[in-house]
C-alpha cells in the first residue's frame, strides 16, 4: 500500500527523493575527490626519492619578534655532509644542496629558475636520473666545470627539447655553462616544481653563483639523505642528529642549529591536511543530505494531510494506529531508500569520472557507500517518524469528517 501510494504520486515523489540523490551522490564524489588527491600527494612526496631524511639549516637569530623560519642561517657545510656519509652505517647516500633562483638565459629566450648546486650522488638520493644525456660526475664536480643538467620546466621555457638540449650553451649570472642533460619529468609536490630547476656541480654553485664559502668550508642549504631502508630510518636519524651535534659543539642547554625531517613525516603531514580536506568535502555534501530529508518530513506532512479522510476509513474498519504508523513510515523510508540507491549510482558514475578525468586510481570509496546507505535509512526513518505518529494519532470520527 506504501509503495502503491507513492507510485501515484511519481512526480512528487521523485521531486522528494531529488534531495536524498543529490546528498548520497555529493557526498560518494567528493570523498573521491579527497582521496585521490591524497593519494596523488602520496606519490609525488614518494617520488621526491627512497627512504629520504632532510637536514636542514638552523634558524638565523634576530633582533625583532619574527623568526625568518629553519634554513635561514647557514649553519651547515659540506664536510658535514661527507661526515654523515662517512660515518652513519644507515645512510647509503648524501647530497648537499645550495640553491638560488636566478635567470637562466638562452639566445633570445630567458626563464627564472632554482639553481640547485649538488653533487653526483643527487640521483641516487632524490631517485632523479637523466632522460637526455648524462649528469655531472666527480671530476667535473672537483674541476668546478660550467655544466648545467636541465629540468623538464625548464627545457620547455627556453625553447628546447629533451633531444635538443644537451650541448645548448645557457648563461647564468654572466657565466656560460654547457647543457649536458636533461632530467626525467618528475611533478610538482604541493607548491613547488620539481622539474623548474637547473642542477650544476656544488663547487661551480658557491664559487661562481653564489658565492658562499666560509673558513669551515662550502656552505649548503640542506642535506638530503637517504636510508638504507625504510626500517633503518630511525637509526640513520639518530646517528645524523648525534654526529651533527659533536661536529657542531652543541651541548645541554644549547639548542641544535639544524633540523632533521623524514619523508615519512611529510607524508603523514600531508594525510592529515588531506583527512581534514576530504572531512570538509564530505561534511559540506552531508548537509544536502538533511535538507533531502527535512523534504521528505515536509512531503510526508502534505500526504497525511491530503489523505485525513483515507486515515479514517482504514481506521474505521480496523486498522490499528501502528497499521497506520508502520505505513507511513515505510513511505518515508521508501522514499529514502530509494533516492538513496540512484544517489549511490549518480555517486559511482561521477567518481569515475573524476577518476577518468585527473589520472586517479583511488576508485569507489565504499566505505562512503556504505555509511551513506545507512544514512539514508536512519533519515527515512528520523524524518518520517514525526508525519506517521501524527497520521497515527489521528482521531477516526474527525478524520471521516474531512473533505
Amino acid at each position: 500500500m506504501a509503495w502503491s501510494s507513492l507510485l501515484a504520486n511519481r512526480m512528487r515523489s521523485a521531486l522528494t527523493m531529488l534531495g536524498v540523490i543529490i546528498g548520497i551522490g555529493a557526498v560518494i564524489s567528493m570523498v573521491t575527490i579527497g582521496r585521490g588527491a591524497q593519494q596523488q600527494t602520496e606519490a609525488q612526496l614518494k617520488s621526491l626519492g627512497s627512504n629520504l631524511i632532510f637536514v636542514q639549516s638552523g634558524v638565523a637569530t634576530g633582533r625583532g619578534p619574527v623568526s625568518p623560519g629553519a634554513g635561514s642561517a647557514t649553519t651547515l657545510i659540506w664536510d658535514d655532509a661527507r661526515a654523515i656519509a662517512e660515518s652513519c652505517g644507515a645512510v647509503v647516500a648524501v647530497a648537499p644542496n645550495l640553491s638560488q633562483r636566478s635567470q637562466v638565459v638562452l639566445a633570445e629566450r630567458n626563464t627564472n629558475t632554482t639553481i640547485l648546486g649538488s653533487t653526483p650522488d643527487y640521483v641516487v638520493v632524490r631517485d632523479f636520473l637523466p632522460l637526455t644525456g648524462r649528469f655531472f660526475n666527480t671530476a667535473e664536480l672537483d674541476q668546478s666545470a660550467r655544466v648545467a643538467v636541465l629540468g623538464q620546466t625548464v627545457v620547455d621555457s627556453l625553447g628546447l627539447t629533451a633531444a635538443s638540449a644537451p650541448n645548448s650553451m645557457i648563461r647564468i649570472r654572466g657565466e656560460t655553462f654547457t647543457v649536458i642533460g636533461t632530467l626525467e619529468f618528475k611533478g610538482s609536490t604541493g607548491f613547488r616544481d620539481q622539474d623548474d630547476q637547473v642542477l650544476i656541480p656544488l663547487t661551480t654553485m658557491a664559487s661562481r653563483i653564489v658565492g658562499v664559502n666560509t673558513t669551515a668550508g662550502v656552505s649548503v642549504d640542506s642535506i638530503a639523505v637517504s636510508a638504507r631502508s625504510a626500517e633503518s630510518m630511525a637509526d640513520a636519524e639518530y646517528q645524523i642528529t648525534n654526529l651533527l651535534r659533536l661536529r657542531h659543539r652543541i651541548v645541554p642547554p644549547l639548542v641544535d642549529d639544524f633540523s632533521i625531517r623524514n619523508q615519512a613525516d611529510l607524508v603523514n603531514a600531508s594525510n592529515a591536511v588531506a583527512n581534514v580536506f576530504t572531512g570538509l568535502l564530505g561534511g559540506s555534501a552531508a548537509i544536502s543530505l538533511l535538507v533531502g530529508g527535512i523534504g521528505i518530513m515536509n512531503i510526508m506532512l502534505v500526504s497525511v494531510t491530503e489523505r485525513t479522510r483515507e486515515i479514517g476509513i482504514r481506521r474505521a474498519i480496523g486498522a490499528r494506529c501502528s497499521d497506520i504508523l508502520r505505513q507511513f513510515l515505510i513511505e518515508s523510508t521508501v522514499l529514502s531508500l530509494v533516492g538513496g540507491v540512484l544517489g549511490v549510482l549518480l555517486g559511482v558514475l561521477a567518481s569515475l569520472a573524476i577518476n577518468a578525468a585527473f589520472g586517479w586510481s583511488s576508485g569507489i570509496a565504499l566505505d562512503a557507500v556504505g555509511w551513506s546507505l545507512a544514512f539514508c535509512l536512519v533519515i527515512g526513518v528520523f524524518f518520517g517518524a514525526y508525519p506517521a505518529n501524527k497520521a497515527a494519532q489521528l482521531d477516526p470520527i474527525t478524520a471521516l469528517r474531512s473533505d
